[in-house]
């Protein structure tokens, strides 16, 4: 847990560590500069509620980072993306991952691509549409969806992309509990994982799935 004396930069070390993650030259550099952004552009843009602007980094970017280990390359579609949280941070972190982020606001879109083109994110697209309406000529080796929808809600809007051996993940706070009993028979639950996030003390998990052979 942070303390009050704790810097961003202090938190975000000690947060690393406890996730076991080794930022590479500039990554946690790259992160606080995009927090700092969403700060800057919330005043005009409002990408976050006021009240959880001093608990970005706990609430927000080591829990997208938690679920790091999960995550199968080389290609991620992050769904309902808002502000980039899951996988702008995944992004920055994982330089070698195609990390695309997917949300039908056009100015969160408007922020994300501030981002992208201030950091020099190399790895990251950004696409303004819905995801029923979303066909990409190229697949994705994971699908990850964070505060977007009920688990079947997310898998009924992604079934037109999902692909034998993707996995899907769906990030919740509470265990979605008998959300998982309507899942349809072409999905395979391979876990629910209680997820541990340094410095914050709340219910998070992670739904972990994957089709079936056919």
């Amino acid at each position: 847990m942070a303390g009050p004396g704790d810097s961003d930069r202090q938190a975000l070390d000690r947060g690393l560590e406890a996730l076991g993650i080794p930022a590479r030259a500039g990554q946690c550099e790259d992160m606080l500069a995009y927090l700092d952004e969403r700060r800057r552009w919330n005043r005009s843009y409002n990408l976050v509620a006021a009240g959880e602007l001093p608990h970005l980094l706990h609430r927000h970017l080591l829990d997208s980072l938690v679920i790091k280990p999960f995550v199968q390359g080389p290609r991620l579609l992050d769904v309902g993306s808002g502000a980039g949280f899951p996988g702008l941070p995944l992004a920055i972190v994982e330089p070698d991952l195609a990390v695309t982020l997917l949300d039908s606001a056009g100015k969160k879109i408007r922020f994300l691509n501030h981002v992208v083109r201030s950091l020099g994110l190399k790895n990251v697209m950004t696409v303004a549409e819905r995801v029923e309406n979303f066909s990409p000529a190229a697949g994705f080796s994971t699908i990850v969806s964070r505060a977007f929808a009920t688990v079947p809600e997310f898998l009924r809007s992604v079934s037109h992309l999902a692909r034998p051996g993707m996995r899907l993940l769906a990030m919740k706070g509470r265990h979605p509990g008998t959300e998982l009993d309507k899942l349809p028979d072409t999905v395979r639950l391979e876990s629910v994982t209680r997820l541990v996030v340094p410095g914050l003390d709340a219910e998070r998990h992670l739904v972990v799935m994957s089709l079936q052979p056919q």
